[in-house]
């Protein structure tokens, strides 16, 4: 849904309620929102609700008298990617459905191009009236998309059909309409970003610089075409956007493998972009260790290697990408992990370069696949960078179907 242009068409119903909800989840899924208001709205939300939420300024009206200030329709409604009407009232489908063209909303449903999609709210025996089952079934035939009312206590007093539908049901549609066409809809991913924190007592860790950027653009750019990802993120400050990203918060590399085993083997593709500590100590004081004048030291032990389990575990079909930051010897080494780990590919990207590595917004990444085929990529923002991984990732699974 990021990047979406989502138009709201609000009438006058006491459901008008739900819409700032409705809105609000929009612009959380970030959407570019705005909204078109009847006169009767007014009456149950204010617009300056719909303005302070949407961030945008409300329509109302086709012209500002003190001003003479004019809103576009027709570019209101070439502008959206979808069109919701919602709350949709008996007098506004009737309208919709006769051509008829009194106020700025049924002007825009007019000039609109893009898909509409009409989410009735009205009483019980006003929704069964032949009249409007008649008006919706020919809105129907002019290729909108009815969003049925739910069952439930009415306005009246009365219980039934006739409730408009829930904010968060209204944008699981609008979800699964735009999610069809893109790549990687249906597609189930697992990300790791960010470091692991290994213990040396309650105040002190082993670490790294790593800050997730990359993993968080990966997972976001995955959501964006279409996956289902599951973010497995170690400490870090960064948040996500969307309810496709469903977010899994952990410390340690033991924690890190615990969650990336227990999910691994539903997913379609992994990608491995944290920075997973290799050593941790190898016991943590339960007291915070006090400074005295001789030398300490901290003995260490390996963690367990999460992307070689996973390729030992891999599924036939399943696609498994890892990460290499090297030094020195890049290429050779990265080529060496690929191999020993049975990886379908490794992202590469070296200290040696300026710009990239850990926190920087930048990355200068080569890509190699199983076949020992490398891709090199210019020095580009790690949001850029992440379009890149997951495009050669979809070129992949379509050679696959070919």
């Amino acid at each position: 849904m990021r990047g979406k242009k989502i138009l709201i068409g609000v009438t006058g119903s006491i459901a008008a309620y739900k819409s700032a909800f409705l809105v609000r989840l929009l612009v959380k899924e970030g959407c570019d929102v705005k909204v078109v208001m009847t006169d009767t709205a007014k009456d149950f939300v204010a617009p300056l609700t719909f303005s302070v939420l949407s961030k945008s300024p409300v329509a109302t009206v086709f012209a500002n008298r003190e001003t003479g200030e004019w809103t576009n329709h027709v570019e209101l409604g070439l502008w959206a990617d979808a069109m919701v009407i919602a709350p949709a009232t008996a007098n506004t489908t009737a309208a919709m459905a006769s051509g008829i063209c009194d106020n700025l909303l049924l002007a825009v449903y007019l000039s609109a191009r893009c898909p509409v999609f009409i989410a009735p709210a009205m009483d019980l025996d006003m929704w069964k009236h032949p009249s409007t089952v008649s008006n919706l079934e020919k809105l129907k035939s002019f290729g909108n998309q009815i969003i049925t009312p739910a069952f439930g206590e009415l306005a009246s007093g009365l219980t039934g059909e006739g409730r408009m539908e829930e904010p968060e049901n209204i944008l699981a549609i609008l979800k699964n309409f735009f999610s069809h066409d893109l790549p990687l809809s249906g597609k189930k991913v697992l990300v790791t970003a960010g470091p692991t924190y290994e213990n040396i007592d309650p105040v002190r860790f082993i670490g790294n610089r790593s800050s997730g950027k990359m993993g968080f653009a990966i997972a976001d750019e995955l959501a964006k075409q279409g996956a289902e990802v599951v973010l497995i993120s170690g400490p870090s400050a960064l948040t996500i956007n969307g309810n496709s990203i469903h977010r899994i918060d952990v410390e340690s590399a033991k924690e890190m493998y615990d969650a990336c085993m227990q999910h691994s083997g539903s997913m379609d593709m992994i990608i491995m972009a944290a920075a997973v500590a290799d050593y941790r100590p190898e016991s943590a004081s339960t007291q915070k260790i006090k400074k005295q004048n001789n030398l300490m030291s901290v003995s260490l032990t390996p963690t367990d290697d999460i992307l070689s389990e996973l390729g030992k575990r891999k599924k036939v079909g399943q696609v498994i990408v890892g990460f290499a930051l090297e030094t020195s010897n890049e290429l050779e080494n990265a080529k060496d992990k690929l191999r020993r780990k049975n990886l379908d590919f490794i992202v590469l990207n070296s200290l040696n370069d300026a710009g990239a590595g850990f926190n920087h917004d930048t990355n200068r990444i080569r890509m190699i696949d199983s076949a020992m085929n490398t891709q090199e990529f210019d020095l580009k923002s790690k949001t850029d960078v992440a379009k890149d991984i997951v495009h050669v990732i979809v070129e992949h699974l379509n050679s696959k179907k070919a």
